[in-house]
């Protein structure tokens, strides 16, 4: 059965689970699903129990929400979807990086699974989205990131330059200050500590600019802020 095929709450669902576990260590619980949704428990509940009967999902009460290999095999479908529209929302119709997540969530539902394989050769198959997320190949292969963020890193650990592999895409108004500051997915920055509930960061200069041009800008994100990006350590 094609994913199109499943309702839109059911693939909402399934995409939430995965994004959920890709980006966190922890186990997937109601809880989470609950707080990602904005639904009811008794709502969630009753999805879960509806998604374990078509074999989704396994979940007994209480415990650890897992997909099955076929539900993560509809999840990344639409995950890769999604991705793949903001992609070209951003590349060719000149959206912002700001303004794609809900398009997508929309298109998401709507497009053919024709249309996608069409818009992946035409973006000539990238492998991230504009924040950063992997883009789930046709075959349900997906790069894993670490989930490593800035506000987990020791404030005491000294200087360390990092590179920003993913930006969460929750907050709208973040990802418009980062791009004001020229930060995004590829963006070097060096850490200096944390001051008041503040992570005191550097933009480092882009490989290859010119000297007279390498000035780092300096900036801070608050905790909370500093959760929305994914990161790993220079060498």
């Amino acid at each position: 059965m094609p994913v199109s095929d499943l309702s839109d709450s059911t693939q909402n669902y399934l995409k939430m689970i995965w994004g959920i576990k890709e980006h966190s260590s922890g186990p997937v619980t109601a809880s989470a699903l609950v707080a990602r949704s904005g639904l009811r428990k008794s709502s969630v509940s009753d999805a879960l129990k509806r998604l374990a009967a078509a074999g989704l999902v396994e979940h007994q009460p209480y415990g650890a929400i897992e997909l099955t290999e076929l539900g993560r095999g509809y999840a990344l479908e639409v995950i890769r979807r999604h991705r793949l529209i903001e992609t070209f929302l951003v590349e060719t119709l000149g959206y912002r990086w700001d303004q794609v997540h809900d398009e997508a969530e929309v298109l998401e539902h709507a497009v053919s699974d024709f249309l996608v394989e069409r818009l992946d050769a035409f973006l000539a198959y990238p492998r991230r989205d504009p924040h950063g997320d992997p883009i789930p190949s046709a075959q349900g292969e997906i790069e894993e990131l670490l989930p490593l963020t800035l506000a987990d890193l020791p404030a005491d650990q000294g200087k360390l330059e990092l590179l920003v592999e993913r930006i969460s895409d929750a907050d709208p108004d973040l990802l418009r200050r980062l791009a004001a500051l020229g930060v995004g997915p590829g963006s070097r920055l060096r850490l200096s500590g944390q001051q008041e509930g503040q992570v005191l960061l550097s933009l480092l200069p882009s490989q290859g600019r010119e000297p007279d041009q390498g000035r780092e800008e300096a900036f801070s994100l608050s905790l909370h802020e500093a959760r929305a990006l994914t990161v790993s350590y220079l060498p």
